[in-house]
């Protein structure tokens, strides 16, 4: 499969499968990588990206617009799933606790899960939220990545400070967090590569 940006890698006739609003309403599947992260972290722009399909997830302008557990397939029987993001919750305490239900129900209740994709803003650096969604995941021993979004926005000249100061933060080494721009494509092919290997994509 071909783009403007060369081969995407080994994920493979992307397609948007389903929605939901709780884990019981999904079926099953051979494996699955989930993405999260603040609410414009860039988790649709990401995904776009990745696939190399710009109308693949539906990318808001309107932070916390995404609030269903969104489903993509890639390859036979592997699952993309875009988590509602969290941090500009609108409307009722009982909403906010409803999403947060749903995402802690979704990672607790899917067994062919292989890994969480934290996202952070790569300008911003990690947020209260970030910290707080990544030690919980640590807590219940679920294998993580960090990502960090949106590298470009960082000027050229304090991307390797910006890296150490964004992974201090989280406890991490530089190495240890992928640095990635959507809109240039830089750390792409490696973060797609990373996917496709914990979905058994060949």
């Amino acid at each position: 499969m071909k783009s403007g940006r060369g081969t995407i890698g080994r994920l493979s006739d992307p397609r948007f499968l389903t929605s939901a609003t709780d884990v019981s309403q999904l079926g099953a599947c051979h494996a699955e990588v989930a993405l999260v992260g603040r609410s414009n972290v860039g988790k649709s722009s990401l995904l776009n990206a990745l696939t190399g399909q710009a109308q693949l997830a539906r990318v808001s302008r309107t932070p916390g617009r995404t609030r269903l557990i969104n489903v993509f397939v890639t390859g036979p029987d592997r699952w993309i799933v875009d988590l509602p993001g969290y941090g500009y919750a609108s409307g009722p305490r009982a909403e906010s606790d409803a999403w947060g239900a749903m995402i802690e129900g979704y990672l607790l209740g899917r067994p062919t899960l292989r890994a969480v994709f934290v996202l952070v803003d790569a300008e911003v650096g990690p947020t209260r939220l970030d910290l707080q969604m990544i030690d919980w995941l640590r807590r219940v021993r679920m294998p993580l990545r960090v990502a960090a979004t949106k590298a470009d926005q960082v000027k050229p000249g304090r991307q390797a400070a910006r890296r150490r100061e964004v992974a201090a933060a989280l406890g991490l080494g530089p190495d240890a967090v992928a640095w990635i721009s959507s809109r240039k494509g830089s750390g792409l092919p490696e973060l797609r590569n990373e996917l496709a290997a914990l979905l058994e994509l060949r």
